[in-house]
């Protein structure tokens, strides 16, 4: 393997990076949630960390083990699924991901859907409508928007922190 196609893990694994580094190259793993990167670091960052599955499952577990409150502000950081794209502040991996699922190419019918749905779901739970889009088409995500904008609110709440999990490991598998 050159070293132009050496992943970040191999180049600089976790474990050898100052904390600003660290908080550098994987505080945006959590949308707009640096917080998650901060502690992970003054928990400690070992070489068993030093792969995507790993370093996702520390993640995980630091967010898993924050406070609601803080866990709630996490979700809010999420920018709406297609509905509104365009004037959406994303960061460059939100877009990426969402180009990749096809959300910039709605028909004026599925804008208008997820326009109603998000607004319907922002409304329900308190925060926006969350779900790892890799690998999955807007006909796939217009249908589980349909689906879990039914559910009650714990049960979204849990399922949009996994939703937030999953989006990061996919993230961090991507360096």
């Amino acid at each position: 393997m050159t070293e132009t196609t050496k992943s970040l893990f191999e180049t600089r694994p976790p474990s050898t990076l100052a904390e600003s580094v660290f908080v550098s190259h994987y505080g945006w793993v959590y949308e707009h949630s640096p917080w998650v990167a901060h502690k992970l670091y003054a928990r400690g960052i070992t070489n068993d960390l030093n792969t995507p599955a790993k370093l996702a499952d520390a993640m995980a577990a630091i967010v898993n083990g924050a406070v609601d409150d803080d866990k709630l502000s996490l979700l809010r950081a999420h920018p709406d699924l297609a509905g509104k794209l365009a004037l959406a502040d994303l960061t460059a991996s939100s877009q990426s991901e969402q180009k990749g699922a096809g959300l910039d190419q709605c028909t004026p019918e599925e804008l208008a859907r997820f326009t109603e749905l998000n607004d319907l779901y922002k409304q329900k739970f308190g925060f926006p409508f969350i779900f790892a889009v890799k690998g999955f088409h807007r006909t796939d995500i217009l249908e589980a928007f349909e689906r879990r904008v039914k559910n009650d609110p714990e049960t979204e709440f849990n399922e949009a922190i996994n939703q937030v999990h999953r989006i990061a490991k996919l993230r961090l598998e991507a360096l």
